[in-house]
């Protein structure tokens, strides 16, 4: 968690600004991270960034804001390309993560906020920014932190005020795939991953809710969001089912498709909450390029130290949660290199 200094610090740099804008990263943990942001200080631009690290290409929305003050929200790495540009433009940067990464390489002159480099508890981004902004809206907190894996300390207080909408449990997949909260943060990861006119119109519509019972209700205003839940829902099923299918007896379950939609890491923690002995891979090829989530325990120091045998590659993430791209044309050599690791 934040010291009482750091947090004081971040809120200050919130209250400071005329036109923030903030970068977070494309998944329920970074998307709440930002609204929790943009509630508490009714003002600001978000846009999310898809992959890792974030690229010089999102400098041109600096471009076209003008922001006084830039966040960054979730994001593990940012590019050199896209830090020199953010230096030479001259705001204040304030990053607020809780990934696992070479510190060594975040700039002085950024204001970096994260626990694990202080050694303390890793917890999702969108717990630290609820200490900064308050527990007012930490149901919201509830959404991104259950999607992170990590159920927070104010879990208790939802199910006292919202009995109905979460189970009392100790796993949080349980609580994700299992609940109605949980329903709520699969509908804004899907939400995430439609088009960028729907992106910002969900943005708009989770400013202006009161409660969590907004989002499942059905209105006008969350009509898209609900369609496209519904839409990659049901494609989520058929993969799933697809994946156990061929899960065997194997200690690593490997599963590889294709197509409009890249669902790897929703993929990857259900088969993981299905198969908690298992090691998963779960693979998106688009092209000459393969996007891999890999779920299993302590599994980031053997995926690290294999990637560094295949050219073009690039990975990290949780010790248990990882993340990583490298050439289709090694797929099958990696994953049996981590078959041959691991059995």
């Amino acid at each position: 968690m934040l010291t009482e200094k750091q947090i004081k610090e971040i809120r200050e740099e919130l209250e400071s600004c005329s036109n923030p804008l903030f970068y977070f990263d494309n998944d329920q943990d970074g998307l709440i991270s930002f609204v929790l942001c943009r509630r508490f200080l009714d003002k600001g631009v978000g846009i999310a960034v898809k992959g890792s690290p974030m690229g010089e290409e999102y400098f041109r929305r600096i471009n076209e804001f003008e922001p006084d003050k830039i966040f960054i929200l979730d994001q593990p790495e940012v590019s050199e390309e896209m830090l020199s540009k953010l230096e030479e433009y001259g705001a204040p940067v304030i990053w607020i993560d809780h990934h696992e990464i070479d510190f060594s390489k975040v700039p002085s002159w950024i204001k970096y906020y994260n626990p694990v480099k202080d050694g303390n508890e890793n917890v999702p981004t969108c717990v630290l920014t609820q200490e900064v902004v308050g527990v007012k809206d930490y149901w919201l907190g509830v959404i991104g932190a259950i999607a992170d894996h990590y159920i927070p300390e104010f879990y208790s207080k939802f199910l006292v005020n919202f009995p109905d909408l979460g189970i009392a449990s100790e796993d949080p997949f349980e609580i994700y795939y299992n609940s109605e909260i949980g329903r709520i943060s699969r509908m804004l990861g899907a939400g995430l991953k439609d088009r960028t006119s729907l992106v910002f119109r969900m943005l708009k519509f989770l400013y202006e809710i009161k409660s969590p019972y907004d989002i499942l209700e059905e209105k006008k205003e969350n009509l898209d969001l609900r369609r496209r839940f519904e839409k990659l829902d049901e494609k989520f099923d058929s993969l799933i089912s697809k994946a156990r299918a061929s899960s065997g007896v194997q200690k690593v379950l490997f599963f590889k498709y294709s197509g409009e939609t890249s669902m790897s890491a929703e993929i990857s923690n259900k088969l993981y909450y299905l198969y908690p002995e298992k090691i998963i891979l779960v693979a998106f090829v688009l092209g000459s390029r393969a996007n891999l989530s890999i779920r299993g325990k302590g599994i980031r120091s053997t995926v690290v130290e294999l990637l560094k045998d295949f050219e073009g590659s690039r990975g990290g993430g949780h010790e248990d949660a990882v993340g990583c791209q490298l050439n289709s044309e090694d797929l099958n050599v990696f994953v049996e290199k981590i078959r041959k690791r691991l059995e």
